[in-house]
């Protein structure tokens, strides 16, 4: 449609399975799928493409609803996750997207050669698993490298002189340590690359896994403020498997890390997470006392054994394509139609004191989660749908936890068990009647005067 479509680079209708085929060795690992397209319910390629005007203006409130009831066809998941996570705007044309697309592609491009000139592994198809200089600057000439090597079995130089600590002309000090940083985090990018979804058929292709590899890697050199953290490998392979453009996964996933990087921040004395872990306190604390207080009596108090599900967005709970589903299905319920001009112009911040509260037509451009914060103007970042999908899976296990766990190890292993068991759209719909229930709560005259 236009060339929205055109690049999903996915397969045809009916083809999923295959798609997402999983290695004979794993079959008995990996858990079951719960996932099915439903016909009338799943969003499928054609009521994806009548849902665009003959310029392109997209009708967003229709691709939700249907996205809300039933997931996304596996033949346009990553053109229509680009428009859920903010990353073109539904009334732009076909035209406009197409340009901004080539440009950000020429960014990607631009990025990806400054990081081949320091390494030139970077886009080679192959991938480094080991150290490849000091902490102080020093090149490591390792043979066991998957490194381009020259005739002479040298390894080529990754920058005009790469052992950066004995530059003899002036060198801006800050670029250099920049520089000796994203390099110490290159093979830990590559052994964390290795270990992802390997059950997948996707990855015995060692393109494909140099493509994860180039996507984090450059991702790691233009985040100054976090680069590389264990995790983000889990955000970013969806992107990878989804959309064949290698520059599109990029900004894929680099709109994934603007919802998640404020998890992967962390200081001395706290973890970027743990401010959706207070939230999630806050809630249970709010909606099921006796739970939180077993937990709390437990030392579970700040929830730390739901760090995982917060961090990677549910990735161990849930088999590849449930957790894709569980993902749109969340996307779709957050969804806020200023997002793209929130991520394009800085001055143009979402406000929910100016949303369209009284025009039903505006409202239902929002997902279902965000049309109710806007409805009562609760505006806690920290309690996104994620938080409540967690508060929702502890309240089914209530019964078990209060019955079973006497020390945080058994919350573990109560929740490890829930890996391959759980329905993401029952999941969503726990989530949404939690929240319901805690605003009611928080937003009376009682709880307001305290």
């Amino acid at each position: 449609m236009g060339g929205d479509v055109a690049c999903c680079g996915v397969v045809d209708s009916g083809e999923s399975d295959s798609f997402y085929a999983t290695k004979p060795e794993y079959q008995d690992d990996v858990p079951k799928t719960r996932f099915k397209l439903r016909a009338g319910k799943t969003l499928s390629a054609r009521k994806w493409n009548s849902a665009f005007s003959q310029d392109g203006q997209l009708d967003i409130a229709k691709v939700l609803r249907r996205i809300q009831r039933g997931g996304v066809h596996p033949s346009i998941k990553g053109v229509v996750w680009e428009f859920l996570l903010g990353s073109f705007d539904p009334n732009s044309t076909f035209n406009e997207r197409n340009q901004l697309r080539q440009h950000r592609r020429y960014q990607y491009g631009t990025w990806k050669s400054e990081c081949q000139k320091m390494e030139p592994t970077i886009g080679s198809g192959t991938i480094i698993l080991a150290p490849i200089i000091t902490t102080d600057g020093r090149p490591i000439c390792d043979p066991s490298n998957n490194r381009d090597t020259q005739e002479d079995n040298t390894v080529p130089t990754s920058t005009p002189d790469a052992s950066l600590k004995h530059e003899e002309h002036a060198v801006d000090t800050d670029l250099e340590k920049k520089v000796i940083q994203w390099k110490l985090t290159l093979h830990q990018i590559g052994l964390d690359v290795v270990r992802t979804d390997r059950s997948l058929v996707f990855y015995e292709s060692e393109a494909n896994l140099a493509k994860l590899w180039n996507v984090l890697a450059v991702y790691a050199w233009i985040d100054n403020e976090i680069g590389y953290c264990q995790g983000m490998n889990d955000l970013c392979s969806p992107t990878v498997v989804l959309l064949e453009n290698e520059a599109d996964a990029f900004w894929c996933f680099e709109h994934v890390m603007r919802r998640m990087r404020e998890n992967f921040k962390a200081t001395a004395s706290s973890i970027g997470v743990q401010s959706q872990l207070n939230a999630l306190a806050t809630i249970i604390k709010m909606v099921d006392p006796k739970l939180h207080q077993h937990l709390e009596n437990l030392d579970g108090g700040e929830y730390i054994f739901a760090f995982r599900m917060l961090m990677v967005l549910f990735r161990r709970e849930f088999s590849f394509v449930d957790a894709l589903y569980l993902w749109e299905l969340m996307w779709a319920m957050e969804y806020n139609p200023s997002l793209f001009s929130l991520y394009e112009g800085p001055n143009a911040a979402m406000d929910r004191n100016n949303a369209p509260k009284g025009n039903d037509k505006l409202l239902k451009q929002y997902g279902r989660f965000e049309r109710k914060n806007l409805k009562t103007g609760f505006s806690d970042k920290s309690s996104s749908l994620s938080v409540f999908v967690v508060a929702g899976i502890l309240k089914s296990k209530k019964k078990q936890l209060l019955r079973e766990a006497r020390g945080l190890d058994n919350v573990l292993k109560v929740l490890n068990e829930l890996t391959g068991k759980l329905d993401a759209k029952k999941a969503c719909n726990e989530a949404l009647k939690i929240h319901k229930k805690y605003l009611s709560k928080i937003l009376t005259p009682n709880w307001l005067m305290h």
